[in-house]
């Protein structure tokens, strides 16, 4: 996939456990494991809506494109 969710970094700085930040966006831990770990197929604008404000961030902060031969290492 070509799409990255830099999830981690945003977390780490806003220095939030993925629980409260679960809690806050309102969506499960599970799903916010999903989304940081690259399984998600798609995500709602409410929810990246959400994400944004509890995080103070932009999307391009949580989300960014990178070609498929660099994710693949080549």
């Amino acid at each position: 996939m070509a799409i990255v969710v830099d999830l981690d970094v945003q977390l780490a700085r806003s220095r939030m456990s993925v629980g409260e930040f679960a809690e806050a966006v309102g969506i499960t831990p599970a799903n916010i494991a999903v989304l940081k770990n690259g399984r998600a197929k798609a995500v709602r604008f409410t929810t990246l809506d959400a994400i944004c404000r509890t995080l103070g961030c932009q999307p391009g902060d949580v989300l960014r494109w990178v070609p498929d031969e660099e994710e693949e290492g080549g």
